[in-house]
């Protein structure tokens, strides 16, 4: 467990296992713990980097944070921790929220990312109907903003997750488990529920990297928003879309597994 002091703010990581760096990039969470398990057994190949994204739980800003450049500094965080470790380039692997950050550490930073696997980002605004999804997120957040975090995350989780993500979440983003939690879910709803799912990718600078890009997605999240833009994902850049065990927390409810796929695609894809 050790701490990077980077622009304004300080970053919390943990290193498990050892062998080639593999970042893994929080989503919503904002924290190394939804990793945690899977970590247990990606550690068995892979020196394995946890982090709390700033202003989550330990990560600590120790100033005013910009937030026109949120997405930005998230990449340029990660950047600099795998510089601070000093074994990079390293495959980055970004889940949900996190995947925009990951696609923005491959466009600014490409030196950095020997892979990148996006996990279903959820960057709805190239979906079809990415409109009604953005509109949707502004009713999450008016309703945050009127009755409270609980019912803004159950209309959430119920419309745009699948039935085993949303147990999932229940634990998983409960404001209820404690000051850090209820802090982190106040900061997303404030400052990523709209803004990241709007953010502008790059697609001529992911074109330009394409072959170290591996789009993924959970095989239960088939038909909801986050899948339907890995698909785009893997579509856009003519790569082929990875499907790990589980839904869009499958990292948590089937570690193993997941792992275990996610290690083979890599490898298939190495060679």
């Amino acid at each position: 467990m050790s701490v990077l002091d980077v622009p304004d703010a300080c970053l919390y990581y943990e290193i498990h296992g050892s062998g080639p760096l593999l970042a893994l990039i929080p989503g919503a969470s904002g924290t190394a713990e939804g990793f945690r398990r899977v970590a247990e057994h990606l550690a068995a190949t892979y020196a394995v980097v946890l982090y709390d994204r700033r202003v989550f739980s330990r990560s600590r800003p120790d100033s005013a944070q910009d937030d026109t450049r949120r997405l930005q500094t998230d990449a340029d965080d990660l950047r600099r921790l795998i510089e601070h470790i000093g074994t990079g380039p390293a495959i980055v692997f970004g889940a949900s929220s996190g995947a925009i950050v990951a696609c923005e550490v491959l466009t600014r930073h490409p030196a950095a990312v020997a892979m990148l696997v996006a996990f279903e980002p959820p960057a709805v605004r190239y979906l079809p109907n990415g409109q009604a999804w953005l509109d949707f997120f502004t009713q999450v957040y008016d309703l945050y903003r009127q009755a409270g975090v609980e019912p803004a995350l159950q209309r959430f989780q119920t419309r745009a997750f699948a039935e085993l993500d949303r147990q999932a979440m229940a634990q998983a983003m409960s404001p209820n488990r404690g000051e850090h939690s209820y802090a982190n879910v106040v900061y997303w709803f404030e400052h990523e529920l709209r803004q990241y799912p709007a953010a502008v990718l790059d697609w001529d600078a992911l074109a330009t990297h394409s072959e170290r890009v591996l789009p993924a997605a959970g095989t239960e999240s088939r038909g909801y928003p986050a899948h339907q833009v890995a698909v785009e994902l893997s579509r856009r850049l003519h790569r082929q879309l990875v499907e790990l065990p589980g839904g869009h927390l499958g990292c948590m409810t089937h570690p193993a597994a997941f792992a275990s796929t996610l290690m083979r695609a890599l490898a298939r894809d190495a060679t």
